[in-house]
C-alpha cells in the first residue's frame, strides 16, 4: 500500500500528456545546480535543520507553439519532466531523488519562466522506531513532492545553449499516508544551462480568436477515497470516504466558481477518539463521539484543456470531534473523460497540516 504517492505521480503524468497530437515536436533540456536551506515551517523539525541542502535539477521540455487552442490561451507553455537529486546534508534526513511532470509558463517576453511540477520522491533514510527515530519529517521511503522554480530564462544564446538562474522551492511529504509526516520545504538558489535540441528551427506561434464560452450552472457529484494515518506514530492506517456535491458556474473560458458540501467518513478518527478517551482522561473525550464530519465549501476550477486545477476552502458545520480546527482546504487535479465524467486526485489539509490524499471519480451534469 505504500505505492500511493507513485500512483499520484503516474495519474498526473497521464493527465498532462495524454492529449498529444502527431505534429512536429521541438524540445529543450536543462540542468541546474541548487543550494539553499530548509524552512522552519514546524518546530518539530528544528533539530533537523543543521546544514544547507544542495543538489541538481534536470529538465526535459516540449515546446508548444499553438497546435491546440489551449496552448495559445496560456502563453504557449512547455510540458515536460524533471528529475531532482537533493542531498539534505543531514544523516537523519538522508537524500531525496524525485521525478516530476511539469509545466513551464512564461512572462516578460518569455524571459521569466515559472515551472510547477508534481511527482514522487524516494527518501533514502525515513523514520524507523529503532534505527532512525529522530526523522520526524519523513515516515516512508516514498513521498509525494511538489517543485516550483522562478527563473530568468534565455534560450539559444550560443550554438543552441542558453542560461537560467533564480529560485527553487521543493516540498516533500507523504500527505499523512504514514506517520510521522511533518515534511520539509527547501528554498534554494539555482543556476544552470539550457540546450535547444532544434537550434536551427524557429516555428511560428499560432494565435486563436477564442469564442467566449457560456454554460448554465452545473451540478457535480464526486466519490473520494483513500488511506491515511493519524498523527500518533504506530496508530495504523485506515481507509476513508468522502461524498461531495457542488454547483459550479463558468465565468469565462478558463475558470469556474464552485459552492458545495462534503460528508467525511474518516475512520482514522475512530482510532484517535478511542486513543484519547482511554489514554488521556484529562482531555475528557467521550469514546462514543461521532467520527463523521460535514463541511460547506467554496472553490475555483482552472481549466487547461482536459485537465483542470481545483482549489477549495471549507468549513465544518458538523464537527463533533476537534481535529485540526474547523477550516479545511483542498487543492487537486481533475482529468475529464468526455464532457461529463472525470477522475481526480487532491490533497486535503488544514492550513499546512495535510490530512489525506483523496482519489476520486465524479460526474458533471
Amino acid at each position: 500500500m505504500r505505492l500511493s504517492p507513485f500512483l499520484i505521480c503516474l495519474f498526473y503524468c497521464v493527465l498532462v500528456f495524454s492529449q498529444e497530437k502527431e505534429n512536429p515536436k521541438y524540445f529543450t533540456v536543462d540542468a541546474s545546480q541548487f543550494y539553499g536551506g530548509i524552512l522552519l515551517h514546524n518546530p518539530d523539525i528544528a533539530h533537523l535543520i543543521t546544514a544547507h541542502p544542495g543538489g541538481v535539477i534536470l529538465g526535459f521540455n516540449r515546446k508548444r507553439f499553438g497546435d491546440d487552442p489551449w496552448e495559445a490561451a496560456y502563453g504557449f507553455p512547455d510540458t515536460g519532466f524533471s528529475f531532482v537529486y537533493q542531498n539534505m546534508n543531514n544523516a537523519t534526513l538522508g537524500e531525496n531523488l524525485g521525478l516530476y511532470a511539469h509545466y513551464n509558463f512564461y512572462f516578460l517576453n518569455r524571459h521569466l519562466q515559472f515551472r510547477i511540477g508534481q511527482g514522487i520522491a524516494y527518501n533514502t533514510n525515513p523514520y524507523d522506531k529503532e534505527t532512525n527515530f529522530r526523522n520526524s519529517a519523513y515516515g516512508s521511503h516514498l513521498l509525494s513532492s511538489t517543485m516550483a522554480m522562478l527563473n530568468y530564462h534565455k534560450e539559444d544564446l550560443v550554438a543552441g545553449f542558453g542560461v537560467k538562474a533564480g529560485l527553487s522551492l521543493i516540498h516533500y511529504s507523504n500527505a499523512n499516508f504514514k506517520a510521522p509526516n511533518t515534511s520539509t520545504n527547501t528554498l534554494a538558489l539555482n543556476v544552470g544551462l539550457v540546450y535547444r535540441l532544434n537550434p536551427n528551427e524557429n516555428p511560428v506561434y499560432k494565435a486563436y480568436d477564442e469564442e467566449k464560452l457560456s454554460e448554465p450552472i452545473r451540478f457535480n457529484g464526486v466519490l473520494r477515497f483513500g488511506l491515511n494515518e493519524g498523527d500518533v506514530v504506530g496508530s495504523g492506517q485506515y481507509g476513508f470516504m468522502v461524498l461531495s456535491g457542488y454547483l459550479d458556474k463558468r465565468i469565462g473560458n478558463k475558470s469556474a466558481l464552485q459552492v458545495g458540501t462534503d460528508v467525511f467518513f474518516s475512520y482514522f478518527l475512530n482510532e484517535l477518539i478511542r486513543f484519547q478517551a482511554n489514554s488521556f482522561p484529562e482531555m475528557m473525550v467521550d469514546p462514543d463521539t461521532d467520527f463523521k464530519r460535514v463541511g460547506l465549501f467554496v472553490g475555483h476550477e482552472l481549466f487547461i484543456n482536459k485537465l483542470s486545477v481545483v482549489t477549495q476552502l471549507g468549513y465544518y458545520v458538523y464537527y463533533p470531534f476537534d481535529f485540526e480546527g474547523r477550516v479545511y482546504n483542498r487543492i487537486g487535479l481533475k482529468r475529464y473523460f468526455g464532457d461529463k465524467i472525470f477522475g481526480s486526485v487532491a490533497l486535503k489539509s488544514h492550513a499546512a497540516a495535510a490530512e489525506a490524499v483523496e482519489f476520486g471519480i465524479g460526474i458533471r451534469l
